[in-house]
């Protein structure tokens, strides 16, 4: 199942029967049956006909609305849940101060410990440059965990651990201008990359989280906030990193993207169209390629991945089992 990126500007998204063609100037510059599509992502100002949104809805294949830069705007897909006991639950389990602190401890456990399996991929590839502090640092942090008694106490740990984590990224990129992760606007190509890459991957928690029956903006680790998708930003913080950020560092790395790539707008570095639909033919390869899960064993991709750990939430709220984040092998 293919997801459709929609960047040209001025493009109009029209349907065809059973298909969708994306015209610019009265010229179809792709086509695609619905039967073929999982979900559409338009940029900018690229239009889509009523026709259209029809079939996407009628389908259950969501519509993701975002600035040429990736910022979200909206999304636009139809009711799939009926199951409002979960919600319910969900509702309860975000007032239950327990169970948002155990919760917010395990995603923040399993967070820090794929840094650490990531930073150990660093030290492997680049015996030149010592991470041992930085490992050692990260695997204090994980030991007070524990102790930790509320929310806030668990985001200063977290705070730390990315900050040593980033610091670690940036003795391995080929980049000088790279000096931390800084979002709003970003700063250099590497915080562009990230903040693009990051808004993609949030989106797939969220497509799935509301697939499940959950409330993506009812989370645990991340509290309510107007208009933020809480839940997939919880589900979201163990994988980030292993997905998008090992991308990134390959794409500037191998200078598949460089600075040519990018214009100035909107206050920060953004991706030329060309340069983005190469950021898109490597962010799907991602999350398509099959590898073997590091638990199970089975042959499955992150995108499946995504999806179980949807699940294991809905059964955590459900109090049926405990909620188990992945580990990177």
């Amino acid at each position: 199942m293919a997801t459709l990126y929609v960047t040209e500007q001025g493009a109009k998204l029209v349907r065809e029967s059973r298909r969708l063609l994306v015209v610019n100037n009265d010229v179809v510059i792709f086509d695609i049956p619905i039967i073929k599509l999982r979900r559409v992502l338009i940029f900018g100002y690229a239009q889509i006909t009523t026709q259209a949104l029809e079939l996407l809805l009628n389908e259950g294949i969501p519509t993701i609305f975002l600035s040429m830069s990736g910022r979200l705007k909206g999304t636009l897909e139809p009711i799939r849940s009926k199951n409002i006991p979960l919600r319910i639950a969900q509702y309860g389990k975000s007032r239950d101060s327990q169970f948002c602190l155990n919760i917010a401890k395990v995603i923040i456990q399993g967070k820090i410990r794929n840094q650490i399996r990531l930073i150990q991929r660093f030290a492997h590839n680049h015996p030149d440059i010592d991470f041992t502090i930085i490992q050692r640092d990260l695997k204090g942090i994980i030991h007070q965990i524990p102790n930790k008694t509320t929310i806030g106490g668990l985001l200063g740990l977290e705070g730390r651990a990315t900050a040593n984590y980033f610091e670690a990224l940036r003795l391995v990129l080929k980049r000088s201008d790279f000096q931390k992760r800084q979002r709003r606007p970003p700063p250099d190509p590497v915080n562009s990359l990230l903040s693009f890459g990051y808004t993609l991957i949030v989106q797939e928690y969220l497509s799935a989280v509301v697939a499940v029956g959950m409330d993506p903006y009812v989370g645990f680790l991340h509290q309510l906030s107007y208009g933020r998708p809480s839940l997939a930003l919880d589900l979201c913080e163990g994988l980030r990193h292993p997905i998008v950020d090992m991308m990134v560092a390959d794409l500037i790395n191998r200078s598949i993207i460089k600075d040519e790539d990018f214009t100035g707008e909107e206050g920060g570095f953004i991706l030329k169209p060309e340069a983005r639909k190469k950021f898109f033919t490597r962010y799907e390869r991602r999350l398509t390629v099959l590898f073997k899960h590091p638990q199970t064993g089975q042959k499955t991709n992150v995108r499946q991945v995504i999806y179980e750990q949807a699940i294991r939430m809905s059964r955590a709220i459900m109090s049926e089992t405990d909620y188990e984040p992945f580990f990177i092998g």
